[in-house]
């Protein structure tokens, strides 16, 4: 320990900096972090950034002449591009249209999890296999389903007398509805893995207490079960909206955007544009779109749990 020639005491050290909790920063902290964090840069940030500049060029495939700069132009022609706008729509009743229902069937079957019932590891396990299977693969095995031929859904229908044969794939009215049952049943597990995750953090206590008042099953559910769920519910909502509305493999593989872009999504549409026509510019513009509206829906998220937190 150093002492001053004059006072004979040690000199006092410069505080350390403080985070917003009063403890100490440790900048070596960082070194832990960097691991992860890189990879984030080169893989996601730095992709990013590629893709916002290459919205202000006219980069094309096998083009022989430079890429120009031609600043906002391809958003220009992105506002007229109605079947663009279009795509945009159809994602977002896809996106609406898998997302509620999946809450609400999760939401069930997660409360049916939750209960003492035999073989409830069992069920458990049955329920997270959709979850565990690639999107191709339940692709795939859902057109099998909607084979107009020899799937097992119009085999079902003729066996009840109600007809049969339809091609629900390819029919006008009846492609998106059939493409969102298959986004319901892929997604549903996730979401009601996070939402058992949030029953069992609910304290017993509170329900039997709530019981002992006479409350009924819907009132606990009311004024106990939905409290305590309600942040898990708003993450896995906001969570699973941008999950699907960025969809692309599963209506790829069971569609391809047909018929007559019934199905093609805003990532289908730019992915078309980018690696079947060759206007690479111009489907960056669209994923720059489709970054502002997930932005958007973000920062709302964000500002209500912060809202929320400020109430609590």
């Amino acid at each position: 320990m150093t002492v001053t020639a004059a006072t004979g005491r040690s000199p006092k050290r410069a505080p350390r900096p403080v985070g917003r909790e009063g403890r100490p920063l440790d900048h070596g902290a960082w070194f832990l972090v960097l691991p992860a964090l890189i990879p984030i840069l080169v893989l996601s940030a730095g992709p990013l950034l590629y893709g916002i500049g290459l919205a202000f060029t006219d980069s094309q495939s096998g083009r022989t002449s430079p890429t120009q700069w031609v600043g906002g132009l391809n958003f220009q022609d992105l506002l007229h591009d109605t079947l663009f706008w279009d795509s945009f729509r159809i994602g977002l009743v896809w996106a609406a249209g898998v997302t509620v229902p999946q809450f609400l069937l999760a939401l069930g079957l997660a409360l049916l999890l939750d209960q003492d019932l035999r073989l409830r590891p069992l069920a458990r396990a049955l329920a997270i296999i959709p979850w565990a299977m690639p999107e191709v693969v339940v692709g795939i095995m859902w057109r099998l389903v909607y084979n107009p031929d020899a799937g097992i859904l119009n085999e079902s229908l003729r066996d009840l007398g109600l007809g049969g044969g339809r091609d629900w794939l390819s029919g006008i009215g009846t492609a998106l509805p059939a493409v969102v049952v298959v986004g319901v049943w892929a997604g549903m597990p996730q979401t009601t893995v996070a939402l058992l995750a949030g029953l069992q953090n609910t304290p017993r206590e509170l329900h039997e207490a709530a019981a002992m008042d006479g409350a009924g099953a819907w009132r606990r559910f009311l004024t106990v079960t939905w409290p305590a769920l309600r942040p898990v519910a708003l993450a896995i909502t906001a969570l699973n909206f941008i999950w699907n509305f960025n969809s692309f493999a599963l209506v790829y593989v069971l569609t391809n955007g047909g018929p007559g872009g019934r199905t093609r999504l805003p990532m289908l549409f730019s992915y078309e544009e980018a690696f079947r026509y060759g206007q690479f510019g111009y489907a960056a513009a669209m994923g720059c779109v489709m970054v502002a509206v997930i932005s958007v829906i973000l920062a709302g998220y964000l500002a209500g749990r912060l809202r929320g937190g400020e109430d609590a």
